[in-house]
C-alpha cells in the first residue's frame, strides 16, 4: 500500500511538472524600486535585443483614467536582432510575434516586480506549427532575465483555459495584375486610418524589407505595434501579466511570386486562453477589440 501511495505521488509531481501556463513569470523583490523598466530595456539591448517601445502603462492609465493602481507598468515590445530576422525567413506567420511583448509590472501594494512573456510552447500553439528558433528566442530572453535579476523568482501562469476558436487571425488583399507597390502604399494608408478611427494607438512600426539580403522569400514584409487602452485597463485590473499580448503586433507582407498581401495578428483570445481571464468586463472588451480588429482589416482587404 505504501508503495502505491509513493507512485501516486510521483505520477502527480510529473503532472505537476508539465501542466504549466502559457507565460513566463519572473518576480523579484522591488521594495526600494532600484529596478526600473528602463534598466530591463538596456539589459536586452546589451544582449542582442532590439526594442520597439517600451510604453509607460501606469502613466498612460492614470491619464486616460485616473489612476492605474500599479507603481511600475510597462509593456517592453523588442525582438532578437538575429534570430528573430531568421524566424521571419523562416515562417511568415511568425512574424505576430517580431515584436514580442514583455510586462514589466508592480502593484501598488506589492514589494514584488514582475517579469512576464508569453513562452515558446504557446507562440507554437498560436502559430500551429513548430520551430526550433521560437524556442532559442524564448533562451535568450530568459538568459537576459537571469542575468539582470538572478535572484529573481521564476514560475508560470495558470494552465490556460481551453480555446476553440482561431489562435491567429489573417486575412488576405489580392493583387493580381495590379503594382504590388502602389497596393502596398494605399493598404498601408487605408490600414492605419481605419485603425486610428476605431481607437487603436499605433505606436512603432518595423520594415524588415531590406533585411533579408539578396535571398529574401518577400517583395516586403513589416509590423506594426498597436494598442487599446480600453483593452489594457480592462486586463490590468484582473491579470496584468496579460500584458505581454500588447502591444498586439500586425504582420503585413508579400511573398515572392503571390499574387496576394497577408495581413495578421495574434488574436485576444490568446489572452482570454493563455491568461485565464474569466470575468465579464474583460472579456466583454476582449471581445470587442477582436471584433473591431478583424473589421478594420476585413475592410481594407476587400
Amino acid at each position: 500500500m505504501k508503495k502505491v501511495f509513493m507512485l501516486m505521488v510521483v505520477l502527480l509531481s510529473v503532472v505537476a511538472s508539465y501542466a504549466k501556463g502559457d507565460l513566463h513569470i519572473y518576480s523579484v523583490n522591488n521594495k526600494e524600486g532600484k529596478i526600473t523598466p528602463l534598466m530591463i530595456e538596456k539589459a536586452f539591448v546589451k544582449n542582442g535585443f532590439i526594442i520597439g517601445i517600451n510604453s509607460d502603462i501606469h502613466a498612460g492609465l492614470t491619464k486616460n483614467y485616473g489612476e492605474s493602481g500599479f507603481k511600475i507598468y510597462n509593456a517592453i515590445s523588442l525582438f532578437h536582432s538575429t534570430l528573430s530576422l531568421q524566424l521571419l525567413e523562416e515562417q511568415a506567420d511568425a512574424g505576430v510575434f517580431v515584436p514580442m511583448g514583455l510586462a514589466v509590472y508592480q502593484t501598488e501594494n506589492e514589494t514584488d516586480l514582475h517579469i512576464s512573456f508569453v513562452s515558446a510552447d504557446a507562440q507554437i500553439k498560436i502559430l500551429g506549427k513548430e520551430t526550433k528558433l521560437l524556442e532559442e528566442v524564448e533562451s535568450s530572453i530568459n538568459q537576459v532575465i537571469t542575468k539582470f535579476v538572478p535572484n529573481a523568482r521564476h514560475s508560470y501562469s495558470e494552465e490556460s483555459l481551453n480555446e476553440t476558436r482561431k489562435l491567429l487571425t489573417v486575412y488576405s488583399l489580392n493583387i493580381k495584375d495590379q503594382d504590388w507597390v502602389e497596393s502596398k502604399e494605399e493598404l498601408e494608408e487605408n490600414f492605419e486610418d481605419a485603425f486610428d478611427e476605431a481607437g487603436f494607438i499605433m505606436p512603432s512600426y518595423f520594415d524588415f524589407s531590406d533585411e533579408f539580403g539578396k535571398g529574401s522569400p518577400y517583395d516586403f514584409y513589416t509590423t506594426y505595434s498597436i494598442c487599446n487602452m480600453d483593452v489594457i485597463k480592462a486586463i490590468s485590473k484582473v491579470r496584468p501579466e496579460a500584458v505581454a499580448f500588447a502591444p498586439c503586433t500586425t504582420m503585413m507582407y508579400k511573398k515572392k511570386g503571390e499574387d496576394k498581401i497577408i495581413m495578421g495578428f495574434s488574436a485576444v483570445y490568446n489572452w482570454l486562453s493563455s491568461a485565464g481571464i474569466t470575468d465579464t468586463v474583460s472579456t466583454v472588451t476582449l471581445i470587442k477589440a477582436q471584433r473591431d480588429f478583424e473589421k478594420v482589416l476585413k475592410d481594407v482587404t476587400k
